[in-house]
């Protein structure tokens, strides 16, 4: 990590306090996007930080915790289903973003954001494409921001458990797709994605034609 992190080209600003920001849940079909801004204490390393996708879930569910108690500061922050809808997926997602840094405790110098879409910041920032695999504070932004939104999945699946989020975390899974024929959309589920569209269709016609 940190020899991928030194290879960057991050001079063009002076030193300061330095954002990592990550988002987690643009694929699934219901629940929020989740963004997380961690930054990192230099004289508190974590060991093991990577891309999220990439680590076990019983390594992210360690390494949320350690990130938690180590980091300078961070925060995790939302864009709801209701948001997603309103905005679009993308600008929910630079949306959560924007308010994950908003709610640092400390203001950073600059910001690293993973991906090649910034969002409306008040201080310098820079879109780093694979950056949860090159910048630790990415990183450790992209496993506070996917821990947090499985999590969120297990409320989700009590209240409808028909569903199965505990297994597949609200993502188009073949499973997901068969119960939302089979029992339409609930209140979760993301309005403006085309499967959810034709399930909500598709529960209209039925309706009519019983009528």
């Amino acid at each position: 990590m940190a020899s991928a992190q030194a290879a960057l080209d991050l001079s063009w600003d002076a030193p300061g306090l330095i954002a990592g920001v990550d988002e987690a849940g643009r694929g699934p079909l219901a629940g929020p996007v989740v963004a997380a801004a961690v930054i990192l204490d230099d004289l508190q390393p974590i060991a093991g930080l990577g891309d999220s996708k990439v680590l076990s879930p019983r390594r992210r569910e360690r390494l949320f915790d350690e990130i938690r108690a180590r980091a300078l500061c961070c925060c995790i922050a939302e864009a709801s289903a209701e948001e997603i809808d309103q905005l679009n997926i993308l600008q929910a997602s630079l949306l959560a973003m924007r308010r994950a840094v908003e709610g640092l405790r400390l203001r950073p110098h600059r910001v690293l954001v993973d991906g090649n879409r910034l969002p409306a910041l008040k201080m310098p920032a820079e879109a780093i494409v694979g950056g949860d695999a090159k910048v630790a504070a990415i990183s450790a932004a992209s496993i506070l921001a996917k821990v947090h939104r499985d999590r969120l999945c297990l409320p989700l699946h009590e209240a409808y458990p028909q569903y199965g989020f505990d297994r597949h975390k609200g993502y188009p899974t073949q499973d997901h797709l068969l119960a939302l024929r089979e029992h339409g959309a609930c209140a979760a589920h993301r309005r403006s994605f085309a499967p959810v569209r034709a399930a909500i269709a598709d529960a209209v016609i039925v309706t009519v034609q019983s009528c």
